[in-house]
């Protein structure tokens, strides 16, 4: 199914395309999918699900903040990621049904696993017990999802560790 995503985008895709390629018949992808939203929603939340920002106490808001960068980086990167998410932002905004699902099985345990590492920075004293916590979570992904999905350019070494120190100097003024 993410090859076919990948390759036609959302809104071409087709159910009886994912069975042509994934030599399964229509009753059965049906049987488990009643739709192509659903199909998509939940194969692309577990795979999701397995890429969740690590939340084991570092100890280190730096420490966190490079390691989320470094590994959602990684995974932005993937051939496929790098053609289907973009799709999806995109297919989000023109289908409220579609964007709210992927919020609530994507975004959302993104978002609570970042604001846990927030939580532990608070708790350690490296961040005011007062910080805007959605935006303080805002300010953890969307410069490298930005750049990397929508501007490009490097995302080497340099790149991040620029990003890192950007993101603890916002985190410090998200009161």
């Amino acid at each position: 199914m993410f090859e076919e995503l990948a390759e036609t985008g959302y809104a071409r895709m087709s159910m009886e395309a994912v069975t042509r390629r994934a030599r399964v018949g229509k009753a059965a992808l049906y049987r488990r999918w009643p739709t192509k939203e659903a199909m998509v929603v939940e194969l692309v939340s577990e795979a999701a699900a397995a890429h969740l920002p690590a939340t084991a106490d570092s100890g280190s808001l730096p420490a966190d903040v490079e390691r989320f960068v470094r590994d959602t980086m990684a995974d932005l990167r993937h051939p496929l990621v790098g053609r289907i998410v973009p799709d999806l932002v995109a297919e989000s905004a023109r289908n409220p049904s579609l964007r709210d699902a992927l919020h609530e099985a994507v975004l959302a345990p993104r978002r609570a696993a970042v604001a846990t590492l927030l939580r532990q920075a608070v708790d350690r004293g490296e961040l005011p017990a007062d910080i805007d916590m959605g935006l303080a979570v805002d300010l953890f992904g969307a410069p490298l999802y930005f750049r990397v999905l929508a501007v490009g350019g490097p995302t080497d070494d340099a790149y991040v560790t620029r990003l890192t120190h950007a993101v603890l100097a916002a985190l410090a003024a998200s009161r």
